[in-house]
């Protein structure tokens, strides 16, 4: 059960990822009191000084400190943003083995503490790493989430509204699937305001845009060497929508009894965390494309030891 009066949120990882979150969430969110934990305490100790000096000059007041697990005792959200980093040309996958190595250790000791809360989970590969943590964790479903295909969206939105020149919050659409390269455009459900985005994106349009979509990750990497501003907006909007009770729609990574695994899909998001899987209308051919990628998240969890 989460603290009504608390809204504490323990970060695991001070990367680029779990420090662009944590800088969200001191700019502006419902978090009242972050906890920072990082195999490499002297770094964890610089982000919490630099974030409190942030917070500072920020209208929002929130109590920030350098932590272990023991912390993990009465917090509502545990985000784990640790393991290796994805580098250039790598595929997410690649990571997975290194990446169990760091969740066993992580989880085993979360779990010695009387956490209760939510998982949120950014570390890729993101589908992979959210079904270890509901495994590793032994917690119901509705209380492990994954980023899924959140930032995903996000890209789909800004790409379709800057083709169609309308703004990205009126382009109502979601991707789907791995957060990874089997991810898809369900084109049939995308919306520009009220009409169907096929109205204004010819096929080999749409096909380009899904590309770009699926590549950007990888685009950015090779520039810049990360991904991390992106993802830490799109983790703080799902925190602020348990912490708000809000019943809002994000493609987060859940799990989903029928498919056997955890994958981005429409999922209505409260205080309880996962509140229910929407479900959506696909063509004959969107649906086999979506049971592929589905596919694609089993073929590396089939083989998993936890």
């Amino acid at each position: 059960m989460l603290n009504d009066d608390l809204n504490k949120v323990v970060i695991v990882g001070c990367g680029n990822v779990g420090m662009s979150y944590a800088f969200s969430l001191v700019i502006d969110s419902k978090v009242n009191e972050l906890v920072l934990i990082d195999i490499n305490q002297q770094k964890a100790e610089g982000e919490a000084l630099d974030l409190l000096h942030a917070s500072s000059v920020s209208e929002h007041k929130i109590k920030i400190k350098v932590g272990d697990y023991s912390d993990c005792d009465n917090a509502d959200i545990i985000c784990i943003a640790a393991g290796r980093n994805q580098e250039k040309g790598e595929d997410r996958n690649a990571l997975i083995d290194k990446n169990i190595g760091v969740f066993n250790s992580i989880i085993s000791e979360v779990n010695k503490t009387k956490f209760n809360g939510i998982y949120l989970i950014a570390t890729n590969p993101l589908d992979v790493m959210t079904y270890v943590t509901l495994k590793l964790s032994g917690f119901p479903a509705n209380r492990v989430i994954g980023s899924g295909t959140t930032l995903d969206t996000a890209r789909l939105k800004y790409i379709v509204s800057e083709q169609v020149g309308v703004n990205p919050k009126n382009i109502h659409g979601y991707v789907i699937g791995e957060h990874g390269d089997s991810e898809l455009v369900p084109w049939s459900t995308v919306r520009v305001g009220v009409n169907a985005a096929e109205k204004y994106l010819s096929k080999p349009k749409q096909n380009k845009i899904v590309a770009n979509v699926r590549n950007s990750a990888y685009e950015i990497i090779n520039k810049k060497g990360n991904t991390a501003y992106g993802i830490g907006i799109c983790l703080r909007n799902i925190t602020d929508a348990i912490f708000n009770d809000s019943n809002y729609i994000f493609t987060t990574s859940s799990y989903i009894k029928k498919y056997g695994c955890c994958v981005g899909y429409p999922t209505i998001i409260n205080r309880a965390g996962i509140k229910d899987i929407l479900p959506i209308s696909l063509t004959q051919s969107e649906q086999v494309e979506f049971n592929d990628s589905v596919k694609a998240i089993k073929s590396n969890i089939k083989n998993l030891k936890l």
